[in-house]
C-alpha cells in the first residue's frame, strides 16, 4: 500500500494553513458564543484523526468503491427528506440521538470522489453528448435532492464544484461558453421576474432574501442580518476591537446578529480583528485553495488531480459565497465559512476531504 508514498512530498504548508484557520475559527467562535467553543475543538480533533487515517489509505483503492459512494449519497439525501429533522423551515439534518449531522456536507466530498474516478475513467468521452447527458443525470439526482431540503445555496455550490471538475477533465470551450451565457441570462431573468412580482419561482423565504438584498429598507425583517454584518465589519476598522471584546458598542454583544458563530462568523472576525484579521482569514483560505491546486498539478494521475481540484472548489467557492453574503454582495444564503464557522459535520468532512489531498501529495509524481 505504501510503495508509492514519499514522505518528502508531504504537503506541510497545506496542513499548517488548515490548522491555522481552524484554530483561528475556534477562537472567534469562543468570542461569538462560548457555548460552542469546546464542541468545535472536539470537532477539530476528530477531523485531524480522520485526515491522518485517510492520508494513509491509497486513494486508488478507495476510488474503486465509487458506485458505493454514489449510492450512499443518494440514500443519505433521500433519507433526509423522509426522516430528517426540520429546523427553521428546512429539513437538512438527520438526528441519530447521539449525533446530528448534515448529509449534504458529506455529500459534497463524496461527490468529489465519485466524479474524480468517473471523469478520469471516461475522460476520452468528456465531449461526447451521450456521455455528458449521463454525467448530467448523475449530477442532477443529488442536486435535486439537496434543493428539495430546501438548500439552494448548497445546491449551487455543489453544482459549481462538479462543473469545475468536468471542465478540468477536458470539456471543450465550445460547450462551456454557451452554458455560461445561458446561466448568466437565466440569473438576470430570475431577478427581473422576482422584482416584478414573480414570487412563485423560488421558495418563499428565498424570494424575500433576494428582495431584501435588492431593497434592504423595504424588507428590514429579512435584511437586518446582512446590514448588521456590514456594520460590524466596518466598525472593526484596521486592528479591530479586540478578541472577546466586552464593549457595549459591539454588534456581537448587542445580539444584532443571530447565531453569529455559524454563517456570519466573518462579521465577528471583522469587528474584533479588524482589517488585519480579516485579511489573515481570507489569506489562509486562499492559501488552502491554492495549495490544493498546486497538489493537483503534481498528482500521478487524472483522478488525483480531480480530487484536489474538487476540494479546492469546495473551499474556494464556499469561501467566496460566504464572504459575498456577509459583505452584502450576494443575498443571504445560509452557507458556512470553511474551517471557521461552527459546525461539526462541515469541519470533519472538510478534514476528511483534505486527507485525500494529502494522500495525493504523498504519491505525487514530482515535487
Amino acid at each position: 500500500m505504501f510503495r508509492n508514498y514519499r514522505l518528502k512530498n508531504f504537503n506541510l504548508p497545506l496542513v499548517i494553513c488548515i490548522f491555522a484557520i481552524s484554530i483561528l475559527g475556534i477562537l472567534v467562535i469562543g468570542s461569538a458564543n462560548s457555548d460552542y467553543q469546546n464542541k468545535q475543538i472536539i470537532g477539530m480533533l476528530i477531523g485531524v484523526i480522520v485526515m491522518v487515517i485517510v492520508a494513509l489509505i491509497d486513494y486508488d483503492f478507495v476510488l474503486q468503491f465509487y458506485w458505493l459512494f454514489y449510492i450512499g449519497i443518494v440514500g443519505m439525501l433521500g433519507a433526509v427528506l423522509v426522516f430528517g429533522d426540520n429546523a427553521k423551515g428546512a429539513t437538512r439534518w438527520i438526528d441519530l440521538g447521539v449525533i446530528r449531522f448534515q448529509p449534504s456536507e458529506l455529500a459534497k466530498v463524496l461527490l468529489v470522489l465519485f466524479f474524480a474516478f468517473y471523469l478520469s475513467k471516461y475522460s476520452d468521452e468528456i465531449n461526447d453528448m451521450k456521455r455528458l447527458a449521463i454525467i448530467a443525470v448523475l449530477a442532477g439526482i443529488p442536486l435535486l435532492l439537496i434543493e428539495e431540503e430546501p438548500d439552494l445555496s448548497t445546491t449551487i455550490v455543489t453544482f459549481l464544484i462538479i462543473a469545475s471538475m468536468i471542465f478540468y477533465s477536458g470539456l471543450s470551450y465550445k460547450i462551456v461558453a454557451p452554458l455560461i451565457i445561458v446561466g448568466f441570462v437565466g440569473v438576470i431573468v430570475i431577478l427581473l421576474v422576482l422584482t416584478h412580482g414573480g414570487a412563485s419561482l423560488l421558495e418563499g423565504y428565498q424570494n424575500y432574501r433576494i428582495l431584501a438584498w435588492l431593497y434592504p429598507d423595504d424588507y428590514p425583517q429579512y435584511s437586518y442580518q446582512q446590514q448588521n454584518s456590514i456594520m460590524a465589519i466596518g466598525s472593526g476598522q484596521f486592528f479591530g476591537k479586540g478578541l472577546y471584546t466586552e464593549s457595549i458598542q459591539s454588534v456581537k454583544n448587542g445580539n444584532y446578529i443571530s447565531e453569529p458563530q455559524t454563517d456570519f462568523i466573518f462579521a465577528v472576525a471583522g469587528e474584533e480583528l479588524g482589517f488585519v484579521g480579516s485579511i489573515l482569514v481570507v489569506g489562509l483560505l486562499f492559501a488552502v485553495t491554492v495549495f490544493c491546486l498546486k497538489t493537483a498539478k503534481k498528482a500521478k494521475d487524472l483522478a488525483g488531480e480531480l480530487i484536489c481540484v474538487g476540494m479546492a472548489s469546495i473551499v474556494g467557492f464556499q469561501t467566496f459565497v460566504n464572504l459575498c453574503v456577509v459583505t452584502g454582495m450576494f443575498p443571504n444564503t445560509g452557507l458556512t465559512l470553511p474551517f471557521m464557522s461552527y459546525g461539526l459535520t462541515s469541519l470533519v468532512t472538510l478534514y476528511f476531504g483534505m486527507g485525500f489531498v494529502l494522500n495525493v501529495s504523498l504519491q505525487a509524481k514530482k515535487y
